[in-house]
């Protein structure tokens, strides 16, 4: 994304197949990260079709803007997207979940994130609802909440996925079963690497990548949080997946050009 707020589609085709080259086994479009809830309908559905293009299980975020979240998650499965991640929103969850499946049926992956965590009640109606697959858990630094929301999820048979950027080692071993991080928008070897790890019998190795993926995290998920999205950009810039001009966050908070070149050396 430019400055301005433009996007290259075709630099959306070439970041996204690289992302995939480096080990991402799935793509999440359209997400905070993406700034999906801020983006015009024909330019979503474009960076949809660029994902599905590339044959790996896509999700599209839905919800957390001005449009309607049932609309959009429609034109996701009419594009072949696999299924939705619904952002949380003021208001009936429950409800609003049963929409987006009315409207779609596509699998839904809810969504219990800090700015709006879900009451435990809640989280135990919306995984009871036979379109939801999984819940996403980004709790920051709420680690009871990351504990409960995992094993609710595993109770209900649902799939445990972890959000958590700042948590991440942890929460694979407080039972996550699949990743969806935010931190994984660059670097995703880094990401891929503690999976990988956790899944094999080395606790070392598994020490040694969370480790990585820590110092990373608290460079990049830290006040302003909301600020993660430009250095994440940044990172994405510096390992040549996007060009400059087009590593612009227009949404978010202005952040200090020395935050940049310590962020970028920490990767070096």
């Amino acid at each position: 994304m430019t400055a301005s707020g433009e996007v290259d589609l075709d630099v959306v085709a070439r970041y996204l197949a690289g992302l995939v080259a480096d080990g991402a086994t799935g793509l999440a479009v359209l997400a905070h990260t993406g700034r999906g809830p801020y983006l015009a309908p024909d330019v979503r559905a474009a960076v949809v079709e660029r994902a599905v293009a590339l044959g790996v299980p896509v999700l599209v975020g839905v919800g957390g803007g001005d449009e309607d979240p049932a609309a959009q998650a429609r034109a996701a499965a009419g594009l072949g997207a696999d299924g939705v991640l619904v952002f949380p929103s003021e208001g009936d969850r429950v409800a609003l979940h049963e929409d987006v499946w009315r409207a779609a049926r596509l699998p839904m992956i809810a969504f219990d994130l800090y700015t709006r965590p879900c009451p435990e009640g809640t989280l135990r109606e919306l995984l009871a609802h036979p379109g939801v697959a999984g819940l996403k858990t980004a709790l920051l630094s709420d680690a009871m909440g990351c504990q409960r929301a995992i094993a609710l999820a595993r109770q209900a048979g649902r799939l445990a996925i972890t959000g958590e950027d700042r948590m991440f080692g942890p929460s694979l071993l407080w039972g996550a079963q699949a990743a969806l991080v935010g931190i994984a928008a660059a670097s995703v070897g880094v990401t891929a690497a503690v999976l990988e790890a956790y899944e094999g019998a080395d606790l070392r190795a598994f020490e040694e990548a969370s480790g990585r993926l820590d110092r990373l995290a608290r460079v990049t998920f830290t006040e302003p949080m909301e600020g993660y999205v430009q250095r994440m950009l940044w990172l994405a810039a510096a390992e040549g997946r996007v060009p400059e001009t087009h590593a612009h966050d227009p949404y978010g908070p202005p952040l200090p050009e020395e935050e940049r070149a310590a962020l970028v050396a920490l990767t070096r």
